[in-house]
């Protein structure tokens, strides 16, 4: 389940379309109204700030443009209403107060489908908002902001309304008086967060539907990084409980998401068709290749690109593709085939190296091929040689996998192996750190106990009987013991190397061993190493001797492999790679920030470098009590394609489950060693970026000693050239690695895109999850080199600009005052916040310096299903839950205001699963889940939900096994009570509402590019 934003190819915030009749348009809350007659457009729970207000039908006095993206046989207005909480009724995209285009050029089908097109009411004339005008009750404010706020009863900035009369904003929530909007259920998902530094607060002050505007501040141009908000206190009482735009109606994603499915979820995806956005990763769908690749393998932030390159800098829509080349595939699609062509190898063309894909024409009778990359006509070998049919096609087009499907492999020859010669099967070293904090907290014996029975699950080929990989043990903490674990051996023997400074491995024969032939000697050293060390009292560590050892033992074997290497403190024993504590929150917010995302050394990167060559992968756990600096023990993990796992402040009955599931995932799952990656194009875009995990010593090789079935490598193309229509653009993914059983294979991965010469036809084939999943990686490695301020201003800017681009040439004319979003960008502004308040860009007082080195680093190699609930966490209520139903509750927007006290929800990020339980919550339901008779009787020190046998805890626990089998990692399961100390970590992660640092709620941060865009506009 991922949430890539699809390209929802549909109306601006919902405009009517041409062509789709029949489609129900999405709405965002509200019911209609008895008596009130079905208008368009869909309801609005109170005023936009500044931003037009529809006219209430029932002729209460207020004027100008509808909101967009309320429509479809909604009541604009509603009558002051009694308090329940608005329902969750399907309105078209537009915003509140941001009123959408009748029909805008080209928007065209979405997994929205749009309205179709009823004429705008009349009723709902009006002039276009003043700009300046001092209005109604204040905002609250946008999260970035510096000077002092005005006072709170008026707005300042660009977008003021006219005062308002009559119109009522939402009832007061029932729920705690929040600054708040309506309860609803709906719902979606984001990341850990900590509270937020650079944003400032709110909008100044909030709205106060009821009462009477105050005095205008005199106009003041809002600076997105000054004005601190007025706190909730400050305001007076009856603004507390009302806001100014109601949430229901601005996009909801989980309304976007949960459309998707019901729209895409039902029939395969057929990827026969050039430049078919894909649905969204929050939807399960089949896919059937047909000739391009499975969205599972690429998915792209665009599939429709320009034709030029000025016609890209107009929009600053990046154009980019997510690529995971070894993606595990769900078990009713096929693996791809493995095509064996002989010695000659694969069918290449002559110039650019192209290999045979289903896009190459074949001429001449078919005795040569014209490449689809750059044009050259190559002969056809004459063992490849097949007749055409009347079409122009290859008889045996269906009966090989190069010409027919978008993704293959094939069997590489000597020429494509190192010093020409085969590889030998890869090894994996484990290496254990046995300091005194290790051995006391009981790590290294569980280590040791879990490797005996995780060693008969190491990878294998498809049918063997038995892994080809060997296995090697290390222990260190100021020295390194290696184990002599040879079949022959009635005991292991340990040879300890002490001259850390000149690291060599002291056996040969008997260290790299296979698990069968050893058992024995494997499981007695097992025995024996946590007794060796139970009495240690050596309490420093080395870090880069221990990578070199792994090394150098990979090199005398001749072959690749991975070090998983289990580590617990910062490396200050003299030897190389000793680093000092250089933690300093006092950085946070300086220019000098940027080092502490830097490595303190470059070491470790020249070692990395040595790694990769050699094929030698390191995977790091890592169990620090205080600062290890991540930042630079991570580069070798980072720059070989490894993987990092952090377990701080390990304790083992609260910690060990998620720690042996990590363990047991990352030793068995699919693994491509000596990697090497290529994306060629055809003529007029190329690859000019790349991010992720991986090496690279040209401009074009990715280089990875290792590559998983979860990592992704995220590629940037920019016009060389100009694009056509006709024959659109393509791409190949060319993976070069060697399978664990050691056989050398090249993995292809094809996509056509299509290009365009209208915007709007960009703009519709958007995917907004891609966009931000790209987003997020490009700010994420901006912080190693520039102020952490810098970057989000540079973040908030391309937003700005990509949907002003679109407002100004793709939406009909409407007033300024209107925010108008393309219908497959409505989620945009919510996810990009998210991302700004995200622990990288705005850490919070307990975010750790290591904690954000890590995240960094874990977010550069995520896929767009893992961005997406990152940064969107899941949010499930599931005291609703169905206990006879296999299926998941439906998520709700992950908002304060969607909690009831008599309620448990679940929230998931994929690092993390939150219980939240309601004070008022039933007794009967309390026992049911916890085996306890109240709510002060849970503990929130849990870590699993206790095993009773009543539906309900089987439905909860059934719940969690299902979100945990969607992830990569094993998510840690944290109790929170509501008012309880834990519930500050827990709201970090309601990311809608306003953070704790200043990190703008939805509404605000829509305001605020709102504003950014009128700019640009203007």
């Amino acid at each position: 389940m991922s949430v890539n934003q699809q390209t929802h190819t549909g109306p601006p915030y919902g405009q009517p379309q041409p062509g789709y009749q029949g489609y129900q348009q999405p709405a965002y809350g509200g019911q209609p109204l008895p008596g009130v007659p079905h208008s368009q457009y869909g309801v609005y729970n109170g005023p936009m700030p500044g931003y037009q207000q529809p006219v209430p039908p029932q002729g209460t006095s207020h004027q100008g443009p509808l909101p967009p993206s309320v429509s479809q046989g909604l009541p604009l207005a509603q009558p002051p209403f009694s308090g329940q909480p608005v329902s969750t009724q399907r309105l078209p995209t537009q915003v509140p107060g941001f009123a959408s285009p009748p029909s805008s050029t080209g928007i065209g089908p979405s997994s929205y489908p749009p309205t179709t097109g009823a004429p705008r009411p009349p009723t709902m004339p009006g002039p276009p908002l003043p700009v300046q005008t001092a209005a109604g009750p204040p905002t609250s404010q946008p999260n970035h902001v510096s000077s002092p706020p005005p006072p709170p009863s008026t707005l300042s900035g660009p977008y003021q309304g006219p005062p308002m009369s009559g119109l009522r904003g939402p009832p007061p929530p029932t729920h705690p008086p929040q600054p708040g909007y309506q309860m609803q259920q709906n719902g979606s998902f984001e990341q850990v967060r900590g509270p937020q530094t650079n944003y400032g607060g709110a909008y100044p002050g909030t709205p106060n539907y009821g009462s009477q505007p105050g005095p205008p501040p005199p106009p003041k141009r809002l600076d997105p990084d000054s004005i601190p908000s007025p706190q909730l206190n400050e305001l007076p009482p009856q603004q507390k409980p009302r806001h100014r735009i109601d949430p229901d109606a601005i996009p909801s994603p989980i309304q976007v998401i949960e459309d998707d499915r019901s729209n895409r979820g039902s029939e395969p995806f057929v990827t026969g068709v050039r430049g078919q956005v894909p649905p969204l990763v929050t939807t399960n769908f089949l896919v059937k290749d047909q000739g391009n690749a499975s969205p599972r393998y690429i998915r792209c932030t665009s599939y429709n690109i320009p034709c030029t390159s000025d016609m890209a800098k107009q929009s600053q829509v990046p154009l980019a593709a997510v690529i995971k080349p070894l993606a595990t595939l769900p078990p009713d699609e096929t693996l791809p085939y493995l095509v064996d062509h002989g010695e000659s190898g694969p069918v290449r063309c002559n110039r650019c190296k192209a290999y045979m894909c289903p896009f190459m024409q074949f001429i001449e009778g078919g005795r040569r091929f014209q490449c689809c990359f750059c044009s050259c006509v190559t002969e056809v070998p004459p063992h490849y040689f097949q007749h055409l049919d009347h079409t122009g096609k290859r008889v045996d087009f269906y009966d090989r996998p190069e010409l027919s499907l978008g993704s293959y492999e094939f069997l590489a020859t000597v020429d494509y192996c190192k010093n020409n010669k085969f590889p030998s099967p890869p090894a994996f070293i484990f290496m254990i750190d046995v300091s005194y904090n290790a051995v006391k907290s009981g790590l290294v014996r569980l280590i040791c106990e879990e490797l005996k029975s995780l060693l008969d699950y190491l990878p294998r080929e498809g049918n063997m009987e038995e892994s080809a990989i060997r296995v090697g043990f290390v222990t260190y903490n100021k020295v390194l013991h290696f184990y002599n674990v040879k079949s022959s051996l009635a005991q292991p023997q340990m040879m300890v190397v002490s001259d850390v400074a000149d690291m060599f491995v002291p056996l040969l024969d008997g260290f790299l061993v296979n698990v069968n032939e050893s058992r024995t000697v494997i499981i007695s050293l097992l025995d024996q190493i946590p007794e060796m060390f139970a009495d240690t009292r050596e309490t420093e560590t080395v870090f880069g001797p221990v990578i070199q050892a792994g090394l150098e033992a990979l090199k005398a074997a001749e072959c690749a492999g991975k070090l998983f290497i289990f580590h617990t403190s910062l490396p200050i024993a003299e030897a190389p790679g000793k680093l000092k504590n250089r933690d300093d929150k006092k950085l946070i917010n300086t220019d000098k920030e940027k080092t502490l995302f830097q490595p303190q050394t470059s070491f470790y990167n020249n070692l990395a470098k040595d790694c990769v060559a050699q094929g030698c992968c390191v995977d790091l756990f890592l169990f620090p009590n205080q600062y290890l600096d991540v930042a630079t023990l991570g580069i070798v993990t980072y720059q070989t394609g490894g993987s990092i796992y952090k377990y701080a402040y390990f304790q083992l009955e609260t910690d060990q489950d998620r720690f042996l599931n990590d363990l047991r995932r990352d030793v068995q799952k699919e693994v491509g060693f000596d990697a090497v990656m290529r994306v060629r194009t055809s003529t007029g875009i190329r690859a000019t970026d790349f991010f992720g995990a991986f090496f690279m010593s040209n401009t074009t090789d990715v280089e990875m000693a290792g590559l998983d079935c979860d990592k992704t490598i995220t590629v940037e193309f920019k016009h060389d050239d100009k694009l056509s229509e006709d024959s659109g653009a393509l791409l190949q993914c060319a993976l070069l690695y060697t399978s664990c059983a050691g056989q050398r294979r090249l993995r292809i991965h094809n996509l056509s895109l299509n290009c365009c010469t209208q915007l709007a036809d960009l703009y519709r084939n958007c995917e907004t999850d891609t966009l931000i999943n790209y987003l997020a990686k490009y700010a994420y490695r901006g912080v190693l080199n520039s102020p952490v301020k810098t970057v989000r201003d540079a973040l908030i800017n391309q937003c700005a600009q990509i949907l002003a681009c679109y407002r100004k040439n793709c939406a009909s004319p409407s007033s300024a005052g209107q925010l108008i979003l393309p219908e497959c960008m409505k989620l945009l502004p919510v996810y990009l916040n998210c991302v700004l308040k995200s622990d990288v860009l705005q850490p919070g007082l307990e975010v750790t310096t290591d904690d954000r080195a890590y995240i960094r680093q874990l977010v550069t190699s995520m896929d767009v299903a893992e961005t997406n609930v990152f940064f969107y966490p899941r949010l499930l209520p599931v005291t609703k839950a169905d206990v006879d139903s296999d299926s998941l509750p439906a998520a709700i927007r992950n908002s304060e205001e969607r909690l009831s006290k008599g309620d448990i929800y679940l929230l998931e990020n994929g690092l993390n699963i939150f219980v939240w339980v309601g004070v008022n919550v039933q007794q009967g339901l309390i026992q049911n889940l916890f085996g306890v008779s109240s709510f002060s009787q849970i503990s929130s020190t849990l870590n699993t939900l206790p095993v009773l046998e009543n539906p309900f805890s089987k439905k909860v626990r059934s719940i969690i096994d299902m979100l945990q089998v969607q992830r990569s990692r094993y998510m840690k399961l944290i109790i929170v009570k509501q008012e309880d100390k834990l519930e500050m970590l827990f709201k970090q992660f309601l990311v809608e509402d306003k953070s704790l640092t200043g990190g703008a709620s939805y509404v605000d941060f829509l305001c605020h590019m709102h504003k950014e865009i009128r700019q640009l506009l203007s």
